[in-house]
């Protein structure tokens, strides 16, 4: 029996981990598979209420590191998570994406020669000023197993020296997620609630640093949004960095008397509700350019680049900068075109990622 410890930390992690439980929990006879959470998201409502959507047991060991800078927050995981590993002496520890846990609890490995599986391995956005491209760099320069999404993936990973031996094609285990819990999300009345009906508003998610820190660069989202809004209402669930920004920077008068609507941030379930059901959805999120080529949803990358291009390539995708005149070009476009595009869903993200995973870890 493998023993195996999960890591999660950030809310896209415990999307991608659900899936990887419930199927090691299935090979009771192969896996014996634990929990950890960091405390990186330490919000209930950014949190605990994705455990309790996505049936994730509650872990087994909580780090509680909170927020902190990212040199401290790294740190403090570190010195966390080094006395689990001694004590549990796991075969494998698997990260998933590219959040400080990820790293952090990679190195920890590395360092006592525990093997490391990197979920979602090999997607690079090309620009070393994101956090997470450093985070994705050094993750999978150090994981034993590179467990990838997508061919191009495998490429970035093959052209930067690593073997193929230890590159594994599986599929997109966060459309594992999608899948298994779209029909359980038409449990929620979020729509209700909201007075929507399908296909007539817009979902917006606005969270990154290069967004949302810099007063101008998030006026100038708002202001492409507002106009959106005069076509549709656009349902804006905000972060609490971004909600502080916001108010912090006076641009709350911006989106007074507007089609925008902002709202508390969702549980996985409602958020599903919600973003299945949008005729539009605009985000600097990496996941929801993922789950919304899953369900053919357009969907417009309010950033620079994406380290997820096979959505733009096959998928539903289209990266628009953060230029408001592009913004907002883009979304009209969408808008006024009632044709469905020509979009495929990307191959193996046919929600049996995780069985792939577990396979790879086996045979490994």
């Amino acid at each position: 029996m493998i023993k195996v410890l999960n890591i999660v930390g950030a809310r896209p992690n415990f999307m991608k981990v659900a899936p990887i439980i419930r199927e090691m929990r299935r090979r009771g006879g192969d896996f014996l598979p634990m929990i950890v959470h960091t405390g990186q998201h330490y919000d209930a409502r950014m949190s605990d209420s994705f455990f309790a959507d996505l049936g994730i047991p509650e872990p087994d060991f909580h780090l509680e590191v909170g927020s902190a800078s990212h040199a401290v927050q790294t740190a403090r995981i570190m010195m966390a998570f080094e006395p689990v590993v001694l004590r549990e002496k796991p075969d494998w520890t698997v990260v998933v994406g590219d959040v400080n846990s990820t790293i952090a609890c990679a190195l920890v490995c590395a360092k006592l020669g525990v093997r490391i599986a990197h979920v979602e391995a090999g997607l690079r956005s090309r620009d070393r000023t994101m956090p997470e491209e450093i985070n994705r760099l050094l993750t999978d320069a150090i994981s034993d197993l590179l467990l990838t999404t997508s061919e191009d993936a495998d490429a970035n990973l093959l052209a930067e020296g690593i073997p193929a031996e230890k590159i594994k094609f599986v599929g997109n285990v966060m459309i594992d997620s999608v899948f298994y819990n779209l029909e359980k999300s038409k449990s929620s009345t979020i729509r209700e609630e909201l007075n929507l009906e399908e296909k007539s508003y817009a979902v917006t998610t606005l969270h990154r640093p290069s967004n949302v820190d810099e007063k101008e660069v998030l006026a100038g989202l708002l202001d492409a949004l507002v106009a959106v809004g005069e076509k549709m209402p656009v349902i804006f669930p905000v972060h609490p960095r971004t909600r502080r920004n916001i108010e912090s920077f006076g641009l709350a008068e911006r989106i007074e008397n507007s089609g925008v609507r902002l709202i508390e941030p969702l549980g996985y379930l409602d958020f599903m509700r919600l973003y299945s059901g949008a005729r539009l959805v605009l985000t600097d999120s990496g996941g929801l350019q993922e789950e919304t080529t899953a369900l053919g949803i357009p969907c417009l990358t309010l950033r620079e680049n994406t380290e997820r291009p096979i959505t733009i390539q096959l998928g539903t995708n289209r990266l628009v900068g953060t230029n408001p005149e592009n913004i907002k070009s883009a979304a009209f476009e969408i808008l006024e075109n009632d044709s469905p595009q020509n979009a495929k869903i990307p191959p193996l993200w046919d929600g049996r990622a995780a069985e792939r995973i577990c396979d790879a870890l086996l045979k490994f």
